[in-house]
């Protein structure tokens, strides 16, 4: 695709208004250097020079959108603590919508440490509690949605399996979802067997799909296009989930895009430089489904995406990918 044709989608996406349903967590990244090994263990002796916290989870998809959109808002659970306060605040200073974010008191919020020395990451500690959203938090969120949906242009379902999308919460959303009319896209996790009915599109990792298809892990197997294993899930998922668009992530090979009715098409990898792979699936499911907000064809969203992915791993962090950044990217491509 040429920068014209990018600068053309992306100008329509001003105006769009995208909701991102899912689990919301805190990220917060522990700097330091490694100088000695410790006495008491054979582990490195990290010397913590600062600390950065960014949204993570579902609201990292919705900071990536908030790159290019105004209009972005968050449905989630966070506890009274003071993690879900932090969380709430960096989203609100980046003019994302909380105010149908689910405070539950009894909840802790999901937080997610990583500790990285010489751009290397020494080890994650994860703070989590798997919890479903109660009857009254379901009926809460729906009412909440139907009265927003009117004026929204996508929602996005992002699952960590961490519980807030339930099978039951997903099934009444994504039906309203889908009913209204509303592009809907859904970013799995292989811990839930979830129904993803109503959906435009659906993006799991190449694992993640095989795993949903009811296939026994294989090794990918280059070039995509020969995967007989990857294909097959492909086919597999486009038929149970009774999606329109599978977007399978591949990693250093990219991605792959089926479409009902067309033969798969495969999209190399334009990322050059990988340090930090973290959140290159939020960044790959908000790029996405905004470009087919802004009309974008699939194979255009997906090499969208594709680009926007690319960016993010050459960062240190739970990163994003600016407009800018974007359409360099683009334009390197085709110098």
């Amino acid at each position: 695709m040429k920068p014209e044709r990018l600068r053309e989608i992306l100008s329509r996406a001003a105006s769009k208004r995208i909701t991102v349903i899912g689990d919301l967590m805190l990220d917060e990244f522990v700097w330091g250097k490694v100088g000695r090994i410790s006495p008491e263990a054979p582990v490195p002796v990290v010397e913590v020079t600062g600390e950065t916290f960014y949204p993570g989870g579902a609201a990292n998809v919705a900071r990536n959108l908030r790159e290019f959109i105004a209009g972005v808002s968050v449905i989630g659970m966070v506890g009274p603590d003071a993690s879900g306060q932090q969380l709430l605040g960096l989203l609100r200073e980046e003019k994302i919508d909380t105010a149908l974010t689910v405070e539950d008191p009894a909840y802790r919020t999901i937080v997610k440490t990583r500790i990285v020395a010489r751009n290397q990451q020494v080890v994650r500690v994860d703070r989590e509690q798997f919890r479903e959203p109660s009857p009254a938090q379901l009926e809460q969120t729906s009412s909440a949605l139907k009265r927003l949906l009117p004026q929204l242009d996508a929602v996005i379902f992002e699952d960590y399996g961490k519980g807030f999308l339930s099978a039951a919460l997903v099934r009444q959303l994504s039906g309203e979802v889908g009913a209204a009319g509303k592009i809907a896209t859904a970013d799995p996790n292989p811990r839930q067997a979830l129904a993803w009915k109503n959906m435009t599109a659906v993006k799991p990792n190449r694992a993640e799909a095989l795993a949903a298809a009811g296939l026994a892990s294989a090794d990918p197997i280059d070039p995509p296009m020969e995967d007989a294993a990857l294909l097959q899930a492909g086919a597999r998922l486009l038929e149970a989930w009774d999606t329109r668009l599978l977007l399978v992530t591949l990693g250093e090979q990219g991605m792959m895009l089926f479409e009902r009715g067309k033969s798969p098409h495969h999209i190399p990898t334009k990322a050059r430089q990988v340090f930090d792979v973290s959140g290159a699936g939020d960044t790959a499911i908000a790029l996405f489904t905004l470009a087919l907000c802004c009309d974008a064809a699939p194979i255009e969203a997906a090499e969208i995406a594709n680009h926007a992915s690319a960016v993010v791993v050459a960062k240190l962090g739970t990163a994003t990918v600016t407009p800018a950044e974007l359409s360099a990217s683009f334009e390197d491509d085709c110098a």
